[in-house]
């Protein structure tokens, strides 16, 4: 699955999740209401522009936004729910291109009840900027240039 360089920390969702597996996804920090996560822009995950597809960077939000929602390490009062997208928006600021290390950092902004508030940045940098031992719960150094911002609102329901 996706690959972890978080020594001895998994997450639940990454077991099956063979879109972030494929999209080269790799978490960098989790954290209770946070995930810190990068990817790499191949050729295939390019439109027809020669730029990020706009469901590549969309898709990628929506994972930090995922992971961000759900404990990495469920409690007693996790075990019969889960928390799950009730709707989502993405505003794209500026393009990314082949070769960039995108960057997504989602903290939670607010929670009430089974209802949250996430906000995601993405950002785009070029891999000689990248700091690999960078993992943040603000923006991490050398994580680029913001290109979109994706809020997403959270709703906890049971498992079926």
């Amino acid at each position: 699955m996706a690959e972890l360089t978080i020594p001895g920390k998994t997450h639940p969702l990454l077991n099956n999740d063979y879109a972030s597996e494929w999209m080269g996804i790799e978490v960098l920090e989790l954290a209770d209401g946070h995930a810190t996560l990068r990817m790499p822009l191949r050729q295939e995950m390019l439109n027809g522009f020669g730029m990020a597809h706009g469901g590549m960077i969309f898709a990628f939000g929506d994972t930090a936004f995922a992971l961000a929602c759900n404990p990495a390490e469920p409690g007693p009062h996790d075990e019969g729910s889960m928390t799950v997208a009730s709707g989502v928006d993405i505003n794209f600021i500026k393009s990314a291109y082949r070769g960039q290390i995108l960057t997504a950092v989602a903290n939670r902004r607010a929670s009430t009840g089974r209802s949250g508030i996430y906000d995601v940045q993405i950002y785009a940098a070029d891999p000689d900027a990248v700091d690999p031992t960078a993992g943040s719960t603000t923006i991490p150094a050398g994580a680029g240039e913001l290109i979109a911002e994706f809020r997403g609102r959270s709703r906890t329901i049971s498992k079926k």
